[in-house]
């Protein structure tokens, strides 16, 4: 199998990866936020120094600093001097969704279909390629990922499917694929999939892998990208309605 992510933690992977714009905190911050506030970094977790946080991201030191100190403000992080010192992540599961909520209420509609346009683009190309391309060592090592995946909790659940469209895009034996995956992953997977907190769509969406591979192994490019569409489709269509509900409270709370 070409496994891009043997080994790796893929949604790690994309907390880490370099950034696209260089020399901008709010991106520093923004990831790094996304990675606390999704569960990929763990409370008590710490974080490379701020050095090799620069190596790895492409920006300077001072960047990486300035976007620490706004996390530090923001408490989800905690930096300690000394020998066993460094910044630690402080999760917390109420911080966590209340920063994720004010994201949510902070995007529009029109950016968050805008997103999901731009996801299913690549997401639906990777696996339509993949379906052409992938052997059957392939699909059995996606098959044996998907009987090893997590699907009892949200961030288990986010975590299968980074992997599963990191590996099926790898599968697709484009490196521009790969890297468009990486990024939007980064950029947007933290909401996108916000879904699995619901324990019937991360049935779902398990099921919906499982058709993706069944496509891989029957050499079938339209089902392929089609059931990936829909699960695309889906995720987005429960974030809007989340972004509704939480307006609606708000209005509420408001009056």
């Amino acid at each position: 199998m070409t496994q891009l992510t043997a080994g790796v933690d893929p949604a790690r992977s994309v907390v880490f990866a370099p950034l696209s714009d260089v020399g901008r905190s709010e991106l520093v911050l923004q990831r790094l936020q996304n990675a606390i506030t999704g569960g990929v970094l763990h409370d008590g977790e710490r974080l490379p120094s701020e050095s090799e946080l620069g190596r790895r991201l492409g920006v300077a030191v001072v960047t990486v600093r300035e976007a620490l100190e706004s996390l530090r403000d923001a408490g989800l992080i905690d930096t300690r001097r000394g020998r066993d010192g460094g910044s630690f992540v402080t999760f917390d599961p109420e911080t966590a969704r209340r920063f994720v909520d004010a994201r949510i209420h902070g995007l529009s509609r029109l950016d968050l279909r805008d997103a999901a346009v731009q996801y299913s683009a690549i997401a639906g190309m990777a696996a339509e390629i993949a379906a052409d391309r992938a052997s059957e060592d392939d699909v059995a090592g996606l098959r044996e990922l998907e009987e090893q995946a997590d699907a009892t909790t949200g961030t288990g659940a986010r975590r299968a499917v980074a992997r599963f469209q990191l590996e099926v895009a790898a599968l697709s034996q484009s490196p521009r694929l790969v890297r468009e995956e990486l990024r939007l992953q980064a950029e947007i997977g933290s909401l996108l999939w916000l879904c699995l907190r619901d324990e019937h769509v991360r049935t779902r969406s398990s099921a919906a892998r499982g058709a993706v591979i069944d496509a891989l192994a029957a050499a079938d490019p339209e089902r392929a990208r089609s059931v990936t569409l829909q699960r695309i489709t889906g995720a987005v269509e429960w974030l809007l309605d989340e972004k509704t509900r939480l307006e609606l409270e708000s209005d509420a709370s408001a009056s």
